[in-house]
Formats: C-alpha cells, sequence, structure tokens
C-alpha cells in the first residue's frame, strides 16, 4: 500500500501565504516526478508546478515568481510555498508522485495522488 497525505490547505486574504505538504509512505522504490496540480469549481484540473528527482521544476505561468515548489528526497515529501495568493488561486490542491514501487516482490509503475486539500483566498 501507497499512501499519500496532503497537509497545508485553508483560508487566507489576498496577498497571504500558505504552505502545502504531501508525504508519500509506503513500499516505494523511487519517486521520478513529484508535482502539484489544482481544480476550481467547474474548471479541469491543471498543473501547478512539479519537480524532478534533480530538483528540475516547471510551473503554470500564472503562478511563476510567487509559488515555489520543492522536495525532501528522503522524506518522499514534495511541499508548495505559495506566496502573494490572489482569489483566483481558490481550488482545491492535489499532490502527485511518478515513480516505482515495490508489490508483490515486483517493481511497477506507479502514479500516486493526495487526497486533495483545499486552499481559498478571499479578496
Amino acid at each position: 500500500q501507497v499512501r499519500m497525505v496532503e497537509s497545508g490547505g485553508g483560508l487566507v486574504q489576498a496577498g497571504e501565504s500558505l504552505r502545502l505538504s504531501c508525504a508519500a509512505s509506503g513500499s516505494i522504490f523511487s519517486i521520478k516526478v513529484m508535482g502539484w496540480y489544482r481544480q476550481a469549481p467547474g474548471k479541469q484540473r491543471e498543473v501547478v508546478a512539479d519537480i524532478t528527482s534533480r530538483d528540475n521544476t516547471i510551473y503554470i505561468d500564472s503562478v511563476k515568481g510567487r509559488f515555489t515548489i520543492s522536495r525532501d528526497n528522503a522524506k518522499n515529501t514534495v511541499y508548495l510555498q505559495m506566496n502573494s495568493l490572489k482569489p483566483e488561486d481558490t481550488a482545491v490542491y492535489y499532490c502527485n508522485a511518478r515513480g516505482t514501487i515495490l508489490t508483490m516482490g515486483r517493481l511497477q509503475d506507479w502514479d500516486g495522488w493526495g487526497q486533495g486539500t483545499q486552499v481559498t483566498v478571499s479578496s
């Protein structure tokens, strides 16, 4: 069993900050990419940022300069520091990890998701 547990969402005012965390645990062999996605009401889920095991990062244009993704490989944990939050950042945020897990003695590809955490930014 592999689990991904998120924390850190909440309600803030525009201009404030939040930090999201997501820890993966279980029979994980390796994680190539960890990332954050979000889904606002009535919209499709979109990637916000992701980071490789070598700390290469990408960001969606709307969060560049405001959000920072980082990871602790030893803890299989990914973070998203969100500064200067805007009302349009309001969404459910999901963490994602892609890599390899050990199942019944065999390695297999894995694409895991967290349960989602609500981020609400008031104007």
